[in-house]
């Protein structure tokens, strides 16, 4: 199979959790990848997420629920590690659906609200640096 060239920002769609144009940043130093969160509330076998940012207007502040989650420990950057929520869900790159486990994270202090790491990238995408929003331009040739 080809793996597709993607740049080291996209703007990718999650339709199941009402999220479109979402700016992530691709980053192979990442294992996993992480959407911002700005409310989880665990209701009984239920997981609540609320997807707010102000400095991110497409994050509406809608609540999803899951009926499926797990937790999994997370090494950051600076070497902490921190047991998160993890999620499956779906997102766009070149019109096509794929599936991605996402853990949730405060990113309310990051420029994008979306990290696509490499367990998600491998066997499927190449990433260049020099480029940006290669899927979405593909994707919508009259906002290139």
């Amino acid at each position: 199979m080809d793996k597709q060239v993607i740049g080291r920002v996209e703007k990718i769609d999650f339709p199941s959790l009402n999220l479109f144009n979402i700016d992530a940043k691709i980053d192979t130093g990442a294992y996993t990848s992480a959407i911002h969160c700005s409310e989880i509330i665990v209701d009984g076998e239920k997981l609540k997420c609320t997807f707010y940012s102000k400095g991110h207007p497409n994050f509406s502040g809608k609540q999803v629920v899951f009926d499926s989650y797990s937790t999994t420990n997370v090494k950051s950057s600076n070497g902490f590690k921190e047991n998160r929520f993890k999620i499956k869900s779906e997102v766009i790159f070149f019109g096509k659906t794929y599936k991605i486990n996402l853990t949730l994270s405060t990113r309310d202090d990051m420029k994008f609200p979306v990290l696509i790491g490499r367990q998600f990238l491998s066997k499927k995408f190449l990433v260049n640096v020099d480029l940006q929003n290669v899927s979405y331009k593909k994707s919508n040739p009259s906002n290139s």
